[in-house]
């Protein structure tokens, strides 16, 4: 398997596993993988968020983990990497509004990119839907769609993907092996037993 270096975009309230499953799945199957979040370096954390549904009519947050950066974000070129992982959360809504985030995310308009739950609007920001098949947290859809977006639909259980070209979308975390099963295939991974 040829090791792809991976950039991943991260800010406070990440969605705890949306950060945490794909990192480390990423790292088990050989690749490299960057997390960096604006004005933090290596060695710095990311405070994490837990979306849960519990009988109200949208999700909660609550308290997650702390996420570890591996990577400074001011040292990220972005050509130093193969691909992109945008995770969800909170995070996305405000990591849009930071130009270096946006000016890095749109490099990446030729290479594999992943982006779940609320991740896509980073990729809406950047103005990098327009034409492309995709899902994300349904709350997201109306957004991708205003950016040109053609939005699929969440099944039951929100454990779908779809890929298009070089991106790779997904609903929420119960997607995850869906999700990162497309994304390897889109990277080329060959995994052996």
């Amino acid at each position: 398997m040829s090791v792809k270096k991976i950039l991943m975009i991260v800010g406070d309230f990440v969605e705890d596993y949306e950060v945490m499953v794909p990192f480390q799945i990423l790292k088990m199957v050989g690749h490299q993988v960057d997390a960096v979040c604006p004005d933090k370096k290596a060695g710095d954390t990311v405070k994490t968020a837990i979306h849960d549904f519990i009988g109200d009519q949208t999700y909660v947050e609550l308290t997650g983990h702390r996420f570890m950066l591996n990577a400074d974000f001011d040292k990220t070129n972005p050509e130093d990497y193969d691909a992109l992982v945008i995770p969800g959360g909170r995070a996305p809504e405000y990591l849009r509004l930071n130009k270096r985030v946006i000016e890095i995310v749109q490099h990446f308009k030729n290479k594999p990119i992943a982006a779940i739950c609320h991740g896509p609007q980073i990729l809406a920001a950047a103005n990098m839907l327009k034409g492309k098949n995709m899902i994300s947290y349904p709350a997201v859809g109306p957004e991708c769609i205003i950016a040109g977006a053609s939005f699929g639909e969440v099944s039951k259980g929100a454990d779908n993907a779809v890929t298009d070209g070089n991106l790779v979308t997904a609903p929420s975390w119960p997607a995850h092996p869906e999700w990162m099963k497309q994304f390897l295939i889109v990277l080329g991974s060959k995994i052996e037993p």
